[in-house]
């Protein structure tokens, strides 16, 4: 889908383990993101999405495989080493302050200052401006950078954390369930603004949901876990959306349950199990 994709992942996980005492949260993951890409990683509650995003954001380490960034394998510290290396994650929270203006949540954390020692205060026209322009990159525009944030609405919001993260130099983009909590001319929005960042900001999007409709939207490759692991990998062209659908649904689990349970209809009464 991407006019700028490339062939090398900026990002690559091969088969990446992670356990929380006797609870085996992730097994045998690989994920690979390209620059230009969206990749979309889908799966019900409790499939690993979390643990995932989180290893890759640099708030957990994996306990076995690899993970390598541009080839180079890491095992990240903090979400800060992370961001070092151009990997950001806008969570559904979004760490926005809703009665700070636009500009002030665009760089919150991030102040631009001029002068020194006493006379050292905040550079507010460049930081109005460099808003201003980075929302422009991205085909946003917004009439009063003055107005609070939390006046936005929720998909605004949105496009607002990733226009953020593109511009502090963002290159493996994470968005953890952008459109979970918006309608559908909302999530439009933020579908928009999702593709943006990969086809025109060249960044490699992963693109968190457990919505099967928006992602084959937007996606260039899939990824479902279930229960810890992946039921599919495949890039776009090797799929439809019915099949993404049956993926979500549970796959192979489904069929055999179809069977199992076609064949009690078929068969009269199942046997009740012997518990010794």
């Amino acid at each position: 889908m991407s006019m700028q994709a490339s062939t090398e992942p900026i990002v690559r996980l091969a088969d990446i383990g992670k356990t929380f005492g006797h609870v085996e949260a992730l097994r045998g993951v690989s994920l690979a993101v390209r620059r230009g890409e969206v990749t979309c990683v889908l799966g019900d509650n409790g499939a690993g999405k979390s643990t995932l995003i989180s290893i890759i954001a640099g708030l957990f380490q994996h306990d076995t495989g690899t993970y390598t960034v541009e080839g180079s394998p890491v095992r990240f510290n903090s979400p800060r080493e992370a961001l070092d290396l151009g990997i950001a994650a806008v969570y559904q929270t979004l760490a926005l302050a809703p009665l700070m203006p636009i500009w002030r949540n665009f760089f919150l954390g991030s102040e631009l200052t001029r002068g020194r020692g006493p006379l050292r205060r905040l550079d507010v026209p460049a930081m109005q401006h460099q808003t201003r322009e980075a929302l422009q990159r991205m085909g946003i525009r917004v009439a009063d950078l003055e107005r609070p944030v939390g006046t936005l609405s929720g998909g605004q919001r949105q496009v607002v954390a990733i226009a953020r993260a593109i511009h502090f130099g963002a290159r493996v983009l994470i968005l953890d369930e952008p459109t979970a909590a918006l309608g559908v001319t909302q999530s439009g929005i933020v579908l928009r603004y999702v593709l943006s960042a990969a086809r025109d900001q060249g960044a490699g999007v992963i693109f968190i949901t457990h919505n099967p409709h928006h992602a084959y939207m937007v996606g260039d490759h899939f990824v479902v876990l279930a229960q810890g692991h992946v039921e599919l990998d495949a890039p776009r062209s090797d799929l439809s959306l019915e099949q993404l659908m049956f993926h979500m649904a549970g796959g192979a689990g489904l069929d055999a349950l179809r069977h199992e349970l076609e064949g009690k209809a078929g068969g009269g009464r199942a046997e009740p199990a012997l518990v010794s």
